[in-house]
């Protein structure tokens, strides 16, 4: 009886341990190219910075399908909408100006960063590791607010101005994903026990 209860918990646990894996991984990569490359070649950065949100739009897509929908997710599907309408808001504001695509950018990680310590605060009963999450999402919503700020001072812009809110990102998920191993690991050492 108890297996049978603590299944559903354990497979949503494992499908999100890869996921934050998954994004903390592309980040990570997304990172290094930003800040290797697209910092000193600015059709890379331009592609990088729109590659950024329409990459959290598929990953809203694929973990809301892993967890009944996008319909049985609001804060994902609307996550999901918001990021794609970012992704060519972005590609509209890089043909402005670099201070048009940072504000962008930083407007779109309060509302994405709002959105996911909501999805987060839906599966705090269900799954581990959401405190991060929590962290991460308010997290979001600040860098979004300082880099408006950084595009309205005057200071030399360019894609590297978005790898600290990034690098933020990848450390949540992270840590999310190894408290999800950690959690999977003993959830597994107590089954084979009893």
């Amino acid at each position: 009886m108890k297996s049978a209860t603590a299944t559903p918990d354990n497979s949503q646990n494992k499908w999100l341990q890869r996921y934050y894996y998954l994004r903390a991984g592309v980040s990570i990569i997304w990172i290094i190219l930003a800040v290797l490359i697209g910092k000193h070649n600015p059709t890379i950065g331009s592609i990088l910075l729109v590659l950024y949100p329409a990459w959290d739009a598929l990953a809203n897509y694929i973990d809301a399908g892993k967890n009944g929908g996008l319909s049985a997710n609001p804060p994902q599907k609307f996550n999901f909408i918001v990021s794609l309408i970012v992704a060519i808001a972005i590609g509209w504001a890089l043909t402005i100006s670099m201070e048009a695509t940072i504000k962008v950018f930083g407007i779109w990680a309060i509302f994405s960063g709002v959105l996911q310590l909501s999805t987060a605060v839906r599966r705090w009963k269900t799954s581990g590791g959401q405190w991060a999450m929590i962290l991460s999402g308010a997290q979001s919503a600040l860098a979004g607010v300082f880099m408006f700020k950084q595009a309205s001072s005057g200071i030399p812009l360019d894609v590297s101005i978005v790898a600290p809110y990034t690098a933020f990102g990848v450390l949540y998920f992270l840590i999310s994903a190894i408290w999800l191993t950690v959690k999977n690991a003993r959830q597994r050492s107590n089954a084979v026990a009893l």
